[in-house]
């Protein structure tokens, strides 16, 4: 896609959305399938699914929940954590990261993470380890991996949070069979879009066999059943499943649209004074989930906030990934002995997502940078 030879005087006439899922006659048409066949909850789609997204990752096995954070949730449970154990995580993620480790009766311990792509520091997190860690929780951001080496070198066992890492890469080894357990989102927004569900990837039977016991309330056969353990709903059901098959189908097509918008991207924000994208390793496979920059307000003549107000009003959707879970009230109440993380904090201050989807077309990026563009020579006198 190239520049415009000279920029567009106005607004675009209507909303860009930030993240619309690009969904197309092959979903539609599956869905119909699958209610005809009778199957609405778990069934021969959510096994197919298993296996193929497996596959797809390199792992021995997979499992299909109802969500990424039951994925986590559960995962956790069948690594054995529990009250009183601790679990070391990153605050720069959605807060369901935080919270499935509350839920298992277990304390997140939040470490600091690294300034250039706000992946979790390896260094803050051996310095967070003690006699109580039963687990660590890194977070792929954005789609870069983090530096998993490092992370399992420690000798703990790692279950990631790879909700932005379907297509991810990490030093030639793709994510999704490098640790006990790797667990994906099939949320609306995330890059194998079927509305809700997840995806638990491992090499551990014994791990594998306990997320099918938790993710059901019972098992067996017709109406005989017994329980082993007091699981939970957390199943996936086919209708899901089926729209999820027909994106795994289209992931590559999908990544090269994405990796289009996000040369745009780059080409442009390089050019604007204060803003800059989140470091992407050359080593590594980037998912491309997200477009985050950062801006800081010296330079970029006004803060990410003021940044996020004026693309509104140009139309243009965006979103914050993340503010620190730390400081949000819950986690900043319950746990008041948390020490303050100051590259998360600031960064907190400065992230903002631009629109990035295969849902949009090259005209849409377009958009979005000739508002920047706008935005930028308003705030920064440029």
């Amino acid at each position: 896609m190239q520049r415009l030879s000279s920029e567009k005087a106005s607004r675009r006439s209507t909303y860009l959305s930030f993240q619309p899922p690009a969904v197309g006659e092959e979903e539609i048409e599956a869905v119909a399938e699958t209610l005809r066949s009778g199957w609405l909850t778990s069934g021969p789609r959510s096994e197919e699914l298993e296996r193929r997204f497996a596959a797809y990752v390199g792992a021995k096995d997979g499992v299909a929940l109802a969500s990424g954070t039951a994925a986590m949730h559960l995962s956790l449970l069948a690594a054995g954590v529990g009250p009183g154990d601790e679990v070391i995580t990153t605050p720069i993620t959605w807060p369901a990261t935080g919270n499935v480790i509350v839920h298992c009766g277990a304390r997140p311990v939040f470490a600091d993470v690294r300034d250039t792509d706000l992946n979790i520091d390896p260094a803050a997190v051996a310095a967070a380890v003690t006699e109580r860690t039963k687990a660590i929780l890194p977070v792929h951001l954005a789609g870069q991996p983090a530096d998993l080496d490092q992370l399992l070198a420690l000798g703990i066992p790692v279950i990631e949070d790879a909700a932005h890492a379907t297509e991810s890469i990490y030093r030639g080894r793709k994510i999704g069979a490098l640790s006990l357990a790797t667990c994906f989102s099939l949320y609306a927004t995330k890059n194998v879009a079927a509305g809700e569900g997840g995806m638990v990837t491992t090499d551990d039977d014994d791990v594998a066999g306990a997320l099918r016991n938790l993710r059901l309330m019972r098992r067996g056969q017709g109406s005989l059943y017994d329980v082993s353990v007091a699981g939970f709903k957390a199943n996936l059901s086919d209708v899901l499943a089926a729209i999820a098959l027909c994106q795994l189908d289209k992931v590559e097509e999908h990544a090269e649209i994405r990796r289009r918008h996000v040369a745009a991207y780059d080409a442009a924000v390089a050019e604007l004074t204060g803003i800059r994208p989140l470091a992407r390793d050359p080593r590594d496979r980037h998912a491309l989930h997200l477009y985050v920059v950062r801006i800081d307000v010296e330079d970029a003549g006004a803060d990410r906030d003021a940044y996020q107000s004026a693309l509104h009003e140009e139309n243009i959707g965006t979103s914050i990934h993340f503010l620190p879970v730390h400081r949000l009230t819950y986690y900043r109440e319950r746990y008041p002995d948390q020490p303050r993380l100051p590259v998360a904090e600031r960064a907190g201050d400065e992230v903002l997502s631009l629109p990035l989807s295969p849902a949009h077309s090259d005209a849409d990026i377009e958009d979005a940078i000739d508002a920047l563009r706008r935005v930028h020579a308003r705030f920064a006198g440029r």
